[in-house]
């Protein structure tokens, strides 16, 4: 087969837009977040800066989507505006981190949420030891699932489109329960109102010498700390662009896409917005900062069921992470694709089975998520990433601007809205949440530069070698 086949409509967009986003961030990192900015009103407000942001970048890339709705998304985006070298940059980062990170990272956390229900899979659980690398049965179990979601996906789009529907529709319904039940039984509680007494008096936890220490906040200090408490809502609301990756297997793409980016982003961040004033109605701040391994979540649910809610909340995040996981395995492969396509990545990527997905696109991205999976370092890399990730969605975003002048009268079926003026806010507020990173947090944020720099060289002996073939 030599062509992707156009099943998907806008419903089903959605759904990959969604839970691609959705996976057990939101059950997590509001510990962190907490720990970092100590105010409820200031929690929220990062929220809400970080789904506006997502709103932004989305209603963005709607226009670029629309004039070029082909297999690779953002890639493309990114050749058309700034030439090949930048596009293998962003390919190639995803590649070896982002899209791979993120599959590894969220395969270990199904894993380890799975373990609730199995001891056996317990990270501790140790099978087998070759020097400096250990084999757990939860390494194993999350890479059998990347396995098994990569050949089900290898049987065709339908399949991967209706596990995510279902896994989707399951994780969208639960996160709603977790909000309407959590706020109705907060009706009979003082724990909001607590929380929201001195809402905007922020202050940074740390411990000195085993005693709980809180540093106060204000001015320029207090905005450089949102900013890093950021990173955990910003990595929560990532992997909304995945749907740009699959645009040749979407019916009507030039009105589809953008739809799908709008909807999907808003709806998952109003999503994350409530969920987290369920957690303010329902736990004290002080509980969430010290919920146990940052499982907020749990600790909400607890109030809400009592003791069953463990397991509850294990069931969730596991249909959460393994919705995630379908779509960031379905959505990747097809940026390889495009890769391929362009001579840039191996050969046979770019070929097609008979079922008219890219299949050896499909296990190169499932064998490098596994081998991230055994090696352990996964949460590192998908630190840098983060930061990396976010620079090339403001080099999209500028890619905006540069096609507008440089091609001003290519066919644009929706225009950005309230262009330039909405595309510019974001790239303003991103540039100056990359800035605040590299001065606060300059360990993580100097390896992604790294991770996207080591692609240079080897974009330039990829080129030559090719050269030398002709």
């Amino acid at each position: 087969m030599s062509e992707f086949k156009r099943s998907l409509g806008l419903f089903d967009s959605v759904m990959i837009v969604s839970g691609s986003m959705i996976g057990s961030g939101i059950f997590i990192v509001t510990a962190g977040m907490a720990r970092n900015i100590g105010s409820a009103g200031w929690l929220l407000l990062a929220w809400v800066v970080a789904g506006v942001m997502t709103i932004l970048a989305a209603l963005s890339y709607g226009e670029l989507s629309g004039m070029m709705p082909k297999a690779g998304g953002q890639y493309v985006y990114i050749q058309r505006a700034f030439g090949k070298l930048t596009a293998f940059l962003y390919g190639w980062t995803v590649f070896s981190v982002i899209q791979t990170g993120v599959i590894a990272a969220v395969a270990v956390a199904f894993a380890k949420f799975s373990a609730v229900f199995f001891p056996v899979l317990n990270p501790q659980n140790i099978l087998l030891e070759l020097g400096f690398v250990k084999i757990s049965a939860s390494q194993l179990f999350a890479i059998s699932s990347i396995l098994l979601l990569t050949w089900l996906n290898t049987k065709g789009v339908e399949n991967g489109k209706w596990l995510q529907t279902l896994f989707t529709a399951a994780k969208i319904l639960a996160l709603l329960a977790l909000i309407c039940f959590g706020l109705y039984r907060a009706m009979g509680m003082d724990v909001l109102a607590h929380n929201f007494e001195n809402m905007w008096s922020a202050s940074r936890m740390g411990m000195e010498n085993g005693v709980e220490t809180h540093i106060s906040l204000s001015g320029l200090a207090l905005i450089s700390t949102l900013g890093l408490a950021m990173v955990g809502s910003l990595f929560s609301s990532d992997a909304w662009n995945n749907v740009t990756f699959i645009a040749g297997e979407i019916k009507d793409p030039h009105r589809n896409i953008p739809l799908s980016l709008f909807f999907g982003t808003l709806i998952v961040s109003t999503l994350y917005i409530l969920a987290n004033l369920a957690y303010l109605a329902l736990l004290p701040l002080h509980d969430i900062q010290f919920a146990a391994e940052d499982r907020v979540g749990t600790a909400a649910a607890q109030v809400i069921f009592g003791e069953p809610a463990v397991y509850l909340m294990a069931g969730l995040i596991m249909i959460s992470t393994f919705g995630c996981n379908n779509g960031c395995i379905l959505a990747g492969s097809r940026l390889f694709y495009a890769m391929a396509k362009d001579g840039l990545f191996f050969k046979k990527a770019s070929t097609l089975n008979k079922n008219s997905v890219p299949e050896f696109a499909l296990w190169v991205q499932c064998f490098w998520a596994c081998a991230l999976c055994v090696s352990g370092h996964y949460g590192d890399l998908l630190e840098y990433a983060t930061f990396a990730s976010l620079l090339f969605y403001i080099v999209t975003v500028v890619g905006l601007f540069v096609l507008r002048k440089k091609e001003p009268e290519a066919e644009r079926p929706y225009k950005a809205f309230l262009y330039p003026w909405l595309p510019g806010l974001y790239i303003v507020v991103a540039s100056a949440f990359c800035l605040n990173l590299l001065y606060t947090s300059p360990v993580f944020t100097f390896a992604g530069l790294f991770i996207v720099a080591l692609g240079i060289p080897i974009y330039y002996v990829s080129q030559r070698k090719g050269e030398e073939k002709l």
